[in-house]
């Protein structure tokens, strides 16, 4: 199969959504429990409109049909991670000399696993956090995520654990990487 990459738009929303719910469903099942991908969906797991605004935001396309089937992108702001929903949210930007550009909100269709859909989504958004001046990265990775960023050069800086609801929270993986 043939694929594009292209920037996102706000047209993509809907698709974006399904194609988040069907990844977190499939991809983490064996990571995080029913409730915890169930209360993350859309919440935590979800389209952050910020970054489509800022064009930095980015989808695979299969050419034939169209169909977004990845996800993913990068951010000169401070907000790590979270959809438009999360509470802990800053729209400030980031200096490129000093500080990391984060790296944001990957998804893969769950039909379409290692088919290096996330590695072009990753060297596209790598090359445009260094041609914005960034020298470093950061990310937080999901529990099924780390080996995939663990491979492509990132390091394990820590835990955190995000409150989904009272009581309930979601463990992910704190990594970095010099550019």
């Amino acid at each position: 199969m043939a694929y594009k990459l292209r920037t996102a738009t706000l047209d993509d929303q809907q698709r974006l959504h399904g194609l988040i719910e069907r990844s977190v469903r499939e991809l983490s099942a064996n990571d995080y429990t029913p409730e915890q991908i169930k209360e993350a969906i859309g919440n935590t797991f979800g389209v952050d409109t910020q970054l489509i605004k800022d064009e930095t935001y980015f989808v695979v396309e299969e050419q034939s049909s169209g169909q977004i089937v990845g996800c993913g992108g990068w951010s000169f702001r401070k907000t790590l991670f979270g959809s438009d929903f999360v509470k802990e949210r800053s729209a400030s930007e980031l200096d490129p000399a000093s500080e990391a550009a984060k790296i944001r909100a990957f998804f893969v269709d769950p039909s379409i696993t290692r088919a290096g859909l996330g590695s072009m989504l990753l060297s596209h958004c790598e090359a445009e956090a260094t041609a914005r001046g960034f020298r470093k990265l950061e990310l937080m990775s999901t529990l099924p995520g780390q080996r995939f960023y663990a491979a492509k050069g990132y390091i394990y800086t820590g835990d955190h654990y995000h409150e989904l609801s009272p009581g309930l929270k979601i463990k992910f993986i704190s990594m970095r990487k010099s550019l």
